[in-house]
């Protein structure tokens, strides 16, 4: 992507009038029962929901219905913001509380709705938050599953319907709760390219082809949703983030680095608007962060942190410590500046969320300062932390290098190996690694030291499988 092209799209978000009343979000056709007076909060509300900036969904929607308190999508709407599909989160007390705002039961609500096409939205709703005698006391995956087979049905019923079709392929990619699928994410880009073939500005059609190509085979086919999603929905902050899932893929980062910049700009001035605090420690700032990394400007990548660390000195929440300490491993594995580990240093519990990458850069950090005592102290916490895959792999990754370490060479590597293909085995990424030392660069970094090259840059191929043009991998094969 052009950065000049992408600065001057920075300039024009943050000077025209974009935060006023009347956003640009993308274009899509909702015919709908709803009072005209509605529409506009209405269709606001649906375009926010497709670019997953659902707190704004919700208060477009509840501006409709305060309009027209019988308008049945408006409630529809703000129901649906409750529901997060691909981050597998939903909140069903709080979608509750909405429909039951338009009626007590399924019946009645049915009977608010102004068509047969409004019924069945409706429905599809009830399937997903276990309102129906099917779907009642299932637990969420089963009703994902209920309502993507309602999906379809709607979908065979109404194929010419984009937002049919659109939360239909949505639906689809929802229902990966395993983590990442090909099959799955494939058969939900084979609906959704119908969408954005007739209509180029659906922003859910651009949004959800991006998360269905958002790895390093796929990733080329959404180059075209990733280049033109930024402009679709300018007002949009997440849709300047998700351009840089296809960016990442590919290893661009000009392009990573430049969309994130602009969708932090964006989302700090909504913030500012809504009178809200302003992320700094957060998704984007991760990213951020990352792209200068890949970059080699561990300057800026610095900044980035720094500001973070200042947030995160105050009373921060779990998110923002979870972000914190992913990126302070980030920058200490990926500059090998290992004291920059004691400068960004913070108390932490292994119950927080970030402990286990806040304790293995720690442990990783004094490894090679030659600091073994404060490494195993470091290590211990980690082993407190709540177990999982992720956990285990890091706890493993600095078990093996202790046995380096300490001479037992063989052993060391062996451990390293296994704990390389367990990682290989896992879904990747969507986004900057979550384990912040990948396993196999880890693996050449090791194999390098001991003169073992062809081994070593075997591995850091690997890596590069995994993660396209990561600078650490890269400088390892040309070392």
């Amino acid at each position: 992507m052009n950065k000049i092209v992408l600065i001057a799209f920075a300039i024009t978000v943050l000077t025209t009038g974009l935060f006023a009343q009347e956003r640009t979000l993308g274009k899509i056709d909702f015919p709908n029962s709803g009072d005209a007076a509605a529409q506009a909060d209405f269709m606001e509300g649906m375009k926010f929901l497709h670019n997953f900036e659902y707190a704004d969904a919700a208060r477009a929607f509840k501006r409709a219905r305060e309009i027209d308190p019988d308008f049945a999508m408006a409630y529809y709407g703000e129901a649906k913001s409750h529901n997060h599909p691909l981050w597998f989160q939903q909140d069903r007390k709080a979608a509750m509380e909405v429909l039951n705002g338009l009626g007590n039961t399924v019946a009645e609500r049915q009977a608010k709705a102004g068509s047969q096409i409004e019924k069945d939205l409706l429905m599809s709703l009830e399937i997903l938050y276990g309102n129906t005698k099917e779907s009642e006391g299932k637990p969420k995956e089963e009703r994902d599953l209920m309502y993507l087979d309602f999906m379809e049905q709607l979908h065979e019923r109404y194929p010419e319907d984009h937002e049919i079709t659109a939360f239909y392929g949505l639906a689809i990619l929802g229902s990966a709760h395993e983590g990442r699928d090909y099959a799955i994410y494939m058969r939900a880009a084979a609906e959704l390219m119908d969408v954005w073939n007739e209509n180029p500005e659906h922003p859910g059609a651009a949004h959800y082809l991006i998360h269905s190509f958002d790895d390093p085979v796929h990733a080329p086919l959404g180059l075209p949703m990733a280049k033109a999603y930024s402009r679709i929905a300018p007002s949009a902050a997440h849709a300047q983030h998700m351009t840089s899932h296809i960016f990442l893929a590919l290893g661009m980062w000009d392009g990573v680095i430049d969309a994130n910049i602009v969708a932090r700009d964006v989302q700090t001035n909504r913030q500012k608007e809504l009178g809200e605090a302003t992320t700094v420690c957060g998704h984007y700032p991760w990213w951020l962060e990352y792209g200068y990394l890949q970059e080699g400007d561990a300057a800026s990548a610095e900044q980035v942190l720094s500001k973070c660390y200042e947030r995160i000195s105050g009373e921060p929440g779990s998110s923002e410590l979870w972000h914190f300490a992913v990126m302070r491993g980030h920058y200490v594995a990926d500059t090998k500046d290992w004291k920059a580990a004691d400068s960004f240093n913070a108390e932490f519990t292994p119950g927080t969320r970030g402990a286990v990458n806040y304790y293995f850069t720690s442990a990783l950090a004094a490894l090679h300062l030659d600091r073994m005592d404060e490494a195993k102290q470091a290590l211990d916490k980690l082993m407190e932390t709540p177990e999982s895959v992720e956990r285990n792999i890091q706890m493993d990754q600095i078990k093996a290098i202790m046995l380096v370490k300490e001479g037992h060479q063989n052993e060391g590597i062996e451990l390293l190996t296994k704990t390389a293909e367990v990682e290989a085995g896992l879904p990747i990424d969507f986004g900057p690694p979550v384990i912040v030392k990948p396993s196999y660069e880890l693996l050449g970094d090791v194999l390098s030291e001991m003169g073992k090259y062809d081994e070593a840059n075997a591995a850091y191929n690997k890596q590069l499988e995994r993660t396209p043009e990561r600078r650490r991998s890269l400088s390892g094969l040309n070392e």
